[in-house]
């Protein structure tokens, strides 16, 4: 039987050749961790409502897959007029985009901070090493803005380059990771700061709108920091090698997801037709990642060891699955993170991956592939390669 990936002769390494690794993933969530019925009471469990929605919400929330979350939201003190503002279904009564942008910013702060010391804690690597911050956010935005913090607050060098990613969606990490592996393969010794930080629940409406409904039973807050650079790996350390990125638009689906600002928050749509387009257009789109690693033939796409797909919703993982002929057992990672923390939007897959890194059944060359759905729909793709050095 041919080999599924072809092996190419060693040569000498060139900046398109020379791998580059995630050497650590750290995170970090709000203290505020409720259970799904406790989110529900919090935001639905005050004010008239009709039966229909009523139970809409009921059926929304129960089949959402998500146990418990991490809310900011659930820090705000309810008792003053601003904190009420935030679960008051009249839109007239709720919050300025502003306000809500102004707590985002704290909050983003503070998460991107204590993932980012982890990190290099886990990594082993002083914050006087740090050549480059590349930050992620779809939640938020301020100038000087999160990476600029991170410079002041970890007590980086004033010299590191940053870029800010900014309003990118549920996938914005690949490209990230992306810009990080050219940083890494150009200038051997960078070390780049990956943050993916979202505080979706100040973004969470109450209403009686299909699209509120579905994102406030799925949406939750967090913050992933990633080490990235093209140094060899500690004895004994286990990193995952970003063996290939892809990107591709579906070729429907452009309004089905999107994300906007509006003058109350931002606002999402999240159609009922995502998963199906998903499920029709996954297999095409995953075909560059596919040839950019020597897939021959024979290949198939469950004879990838690791999954780490974002977990947009039950349905998307459901869909996925089918459509790639993946197992059941393939997918326990994503509906972990799911169950346990929801939809984190950019930062959920790193979250992932982290649970992946942490498997004591995890082996030396098993691949990993990540995948992540954006507004668009935007498919990000990543295959990644397990590497424990000796």
């Amino acid at each position: 039987m041919a080999r599924p990936f072809s092996s190419q002769p060693d040569a000498p390494a060139t900046p398109a050749s020379r791998p580059a690794y995630v050497h650590a993933i750290a995170t970090a969530v709000p203290s505020a961790q409720l259970p799904q019925d406790e989110v529900r009471r919090l935001l639905y469990g005050t004010g008239e409502r009709s039966r229909l929605a009523q139970r809409l919400t009921d059926t929304v929330f129960a089949a959402s897959g998500v146990d418990t979350r991490h809310l900011f939201l659930a820090q705000v003190d309810h008792e003053t007029e601003l904190g009420r503002s935030f679960l008051d279904p009249d839109p007239t009564a709720s919050p300025s985009t502003s306000v809500r942008n102004d707590l985002v910013v704290t909050e983003s702060r503070r998460l991107a901070a204590e993932a980012s010391l982890e990190a290099l804690r886990i990594a082993k690597v002083a914050a006087s090493e740090v050549t480059h911050v590349i930050t992620v956010s779809c939640t938020g935005f301020s100038a000087p803005g999160v990476d600029y913090a991170l410079v002041r607050d970890l007590d980086l060098p004033a010299s590191v380059r940053r870029v800010h990613l900014g309003f990118m969606g549920c996938c914005a990490a690949f490209p990230a990771l992306s810009t990080a592996r050219s940083i890494s393969r150009s200038e051997p010794e960078a070390v780049v700061l990956v943050v993916c930080v979202e505080v979706c629940s100040l973004h969470l409406k109450v209403g009686e709108d299909i699209d509120a409904i579905v994102a406030s039973s799925l949406f939750a807050d967090g913050c992933a920091a990633m080490v990235v650079s093209a140094r060899a790996a500690r004895a004994g350390a286990t990193v995952l090698e970003l063996t290939a990125l892809g990107t591709t638009l579906t070729s429907v689906g452009e309004q089905d997801l999107t994300w906007r600002i509006g003058d109350n928050g931002f606002e999402m749509v999240l159609s009922s037709k995502v998963p199906r387009i998903i499920e029709a257009e996954v297999s095409e789109a995953l075909v560059p990642l596919a040839d950019s690693v020597g897939a021959d033939d024979s290949f198939a796409w469950r004879q990838v060891e690791r999954w780490a797909i974002h977990p947009g919703g039950p349905a998307i993982l459901d869909r996925v699955e089918k459509a790639l002929g993946l197992s059941a057992d393939q997918l326990t990672a994503s509906r972990d993170i799911l169950r346990r923390f929801g939809n984190m939007s950019s930062t959920t897959v790193p979250f992932i991956l982290k649970s992946i890194l942490g498997d004591p059944d995890i082996r030396d060359g098993e691949r990993v592939c990540a995948l992540a759905f954006g507004p668009g729909l935007t498919v990000e793709s990543a295959m990644m390669t397990i590497r424990t050095a000796a």
